[in-house]
């Protein structure tokens, strides 16, 4: 959790709030990768990508 509140305090002292919607997207596709490695929707994932 430390982590995630380092971030944030960095990009809201180098006023960097433009990084905010492209960490997001790569923690949630990150996410999608690791939930869907061992389920039988894996291949329709891989697709889309």
């Amino acid at each position: 959790m430390y982590f995630f509140i380092e971030i944030f305090n960095f990009l809201k002292t180098r006023k960097k709030f433009w990084l905010l919607p492209i960490i997001i997207v790569l923690v949630l596709i990150g996410g999608l990768i690791v939930v869907t490695q061992g389920s039988a929707v894996a291949p329709f994932i891989y697709t889309l990508f």
